[in-house]
């Protein structure tokens, strides 16, 4: 497969409101779109997006993971942002129409089809920066992709940052492209000073996420990670490993980790710590730098826990459990 994101489907679901209501979706060339140069999103970044998959089961049949979790994030993403809000129906039958058209394109596991809705807001005024698009664009992308571990799975390395956030905080909670680009910066300089991965946000020693992705941090039988505000991600794939956490029989505190505690317990021979996402699932930590010191975690290796919640997971997805949590729709 090429890289991760990077081959589309030909075709895309697209729907514009003009300041009273929504268009009815269609389906056009998904090689382009029309944006006046002056258009809102290119000036005052009112974009968000969401990012899902669908799954090839070996019945043959196709399914969508957590779409209603995704629809439900993306719907409060745009009002957060002041975009006009679409409707949940008309977001899941613009997923599902997206879906079906390219079902015989769906991978099979351990590949997928990552889904990509994209809200923008497309009113050509570049007096606004204080006042809201009235006008938008919704659509959605499909792009084929393989196993993110095709290289196989390296521990990362983080840098801690207890100096910058991510994000402003009461933005943290909105999938949007600003808060990616704003953590750009910090990313890049870390991969370039020590060889970091991804950058680990510790805003005044409080530890909340990477630049893409929420932190879990595995002592034992518990996760420990954050408790959801409005100044970071309200990750859907952390929530699903928590929950299957929970199936377990583990224990999982949501609740605040210092710097201080985090490196303590990160000192332990058998903890772990790993990053959740959309992409990779769970992929694991083996370093951690802070004030030009590394700190191993563990074994610095992949530990069984994070080893056994991913693969409950790529169970659900794949279809090779039982979905309890009626977490797929076939489609």
């Amino acid at each position: 497969m090429a890289a991760f994101g990077t081959v589309f489907m030909p075709e895309m679901a697209l729907s514009t409101f003009n300041g009273e209501q929504w268009s009815s979706p269609e389906m056009v060339a998904a090689d382009r779109i029309s944006l006046h140069p002056g258009a809102h999103v290119l000036h005052y970044a009112s974009t968000c997006f969401e990012g899902l998959k669908a799954f090839r089961h070996e019945d043959g049949s196709v399914n969508i993971f957590r779409m209603d979790a995704n629809i439900a994030r993306m719907i409060q993403s745009s009002r957060l942002l002041s975009l006009p809000e679409p409707t949940a129906e008309m977001l899941e039958a613009m997923i599902i129409e997206s879906v079906q058209r390219f079902v015989d394109d769906v991978p099979a596991p351990p590949g997928s089809m990552y889904i990509r809705p994209t809200h923008i807001g497309t009113e050509p005024a570049i007096g606004k920066a204080a006042n809201p698009s009235l006008t938008s664009m919704l659509y959605v992308l499909l792009s084929p992709v393989g196993d993110y571990f095709s290289g196989g799975i390296r521990p990362l390395r983080l840098l801690l940052e207890q100096n910058g956030s991510r994000c402003a905080a009461h933005m943290g909670m909105i999938k949007s492209g600003g808060n990616y680009a704003s953590a750009l910066q910090p990313i890049l300089t870390a991969r370039k000073a020590v060889n970091a991965d991804q950058v680990l946000f510790c805003p005044d020693g409080d530890v909340q996420e990477t630049g893409a992705a929420n932190f879990l941090l595995i002592d034992g039988n518990e996760i420990i990670t954050k408790a959801l505000d409005s100044t970071f991600l309200h990750g859907i794939t952390r929530n699903s490993i928590l929950t299957l956490a929970r199936d377990m029989g583990m224990t999982v505190s949501e609740r605040n980790l210092s710097v201080d505690e985090l490196l303590e317990r990160a000192s332990k021979p058998h903890t772990e710590a790993a990053l959740s996402g959309t992409a990779a699932v769970l992929t694991p930590v083996g370093t951690l730098i802070e004030n030009g010191k590394e700190y191993q975690v563990g074994s610095g290796q992949q530990g069984p826990t994070t080893e056994k919640l991913r693969a409950a997971l790529n169970a659900v997805q794949w279809g090779k459990t039982p979905d309890k949590h009626d977490w797929l729709t076939r489609v």
